[in-house]
């Protein structure tokens, strides 16, 4: 209960300040927004580095947790304002590709670091980290400052959110998180199930992640090229996604392995896409307020889709809950096939 607390402190901040982030990097500019996160970030770890003790580990949770909040939507805005529109696929393909393989090996590596040193080990390396990365986007971020804005009235903003330009990369974005993040947290229990070891799950979650690293950049470079639609490329990715969670439902390990694949297919197509998307349909002068709420989204799926999942499993058991949480992503595939 303490750790999910714990991890939930972070969430919980992300999914509050992410909007107001986003719109703080169109006043003062990104470059500044991202700079600043990654020094609170390298700031709040070290505070528990410095006291060791429950309180500080929950104040530095709450810290980085705010300050990824804040360098998230201003790198999503940058990579849109600084690629060139014919290879926004391909600059949000890399994007996550790179959040893909942290995703994938720093879980690995934070493990190493705890066993051979316990916490205040780990958030000192992550303060000398996040430290480098601000060293290195210093150097090699270029200045974006921000741009003329008119003055936005809140019906300005309803309609902004409301257009499905927004919505629909959006809903998008949600459901494939809501499915990669349950089957991280679940796969593993359907291994078990399956008879396989602790081994054998975490390598099927490590399949889950290296399929999304993959596919992220392919189907990038494949909306530039004109080889793929956007709402084809959703629909595909979100399709794929709620074939994983239907496969996890079936007994074996073989359906542990091919849910891994098609999950992490599914959302490593809706990923670059969906960003792509916003990109392009966004203000310039409002891509980090455009973003945050995306952030906001996915935030939203990577709290949900577990969520969902559980309480299902808990009530009719854990194929029933793979099952429930299928609907979602097969639903939002639904909703971007529907044009405006």
């Amino acid at each position: 209960m303490a750790l999910g607390a714990l991890l939930a402190v972070y969430d919980l901040a992300e999914v509050v300040l992410k909007p107001a982030f986003g719109a703080l990097a169109d006043r003062v500019g990104a470059r500044a927004v991202l700079l600043g996160g990654l020094v609170a970030f390298a700031a709040a770890s070290l505070l528990y580095v410095a006291a060791d003790a429950p309180a500080t580990l929950w104040a530095a949770r709450l810290g980085q947790g705010a300050a990824a909040a804040a360098f998230s939507p201003a790198a999503s805005a940058l990579v849109a304002r600084l690629a060139p529109a014919t290879g926004r696929g391909r600059a949000f393909g890399g994007y996550g590709l790179w959040k893909s393989l942290g995703w994938t090996l720093g879980p690995l590596l934070g493990g190493v670091i705890i066993h051979f040193g316990g916490l205040r080990l780990l958030f000192g390396v992550l303060a000398a980290l996040a430290a480098v990365v601000a060293v290195w986007a210093v150097l090699a971020v270029p200045a974006t400052p921000p741009l003329p804005r008119r003055r936005q009235t809140l019906a300005d903003l309803a309609r902004r959110l409301s257009a499905p330009a927004f919505w629909q990369p959006t809903a998008a974005l949600a459901a494939a998180t809501a499915a990669l993040a349950a089957g991280v947290g679940f796969l593993p229990v359907a291994g078990r199930a399956a008879g396989l070891g602790p081994i054998v799950t975490g390598a099927a979650v490590s399949v889950l992640a290296l399929t999304t690293a993959v596919v992220q950049p392919l189907a990038g470079r494949a909306l530039d090229a004109g080889r793929l639609s956007t709402r084809t490329g959703l629909t595909a990715g979100l399709l794929a996604a709620a074939a994983g969670l239907a496969v996890a439902a079936a007994p074996g390990p073989g359906a542990v392995v091919a849910a891994a694949v098609l999950v992490g297919a599914g959302a490593g197509l809706v990923t670059p896409l969906g960003f792509a998307a916003l990109a392009a349909s966004a203000p310039p002068e409002r891509l980090g307020a455009t973003m945050g709420s995306a952030e906001l989204g996915r935030e939203l799926g990577d709290a949900g889709g577990p969520l969902l999942l559980g309480a299902v499993a808990a009530a009719a058991g854990l194929p029933w809950g793979w099952a429930a949480l299928a609907v979602v992503p097969a639903l939002a595939a639904v909703a971007v096939r529907t044009r405006p």
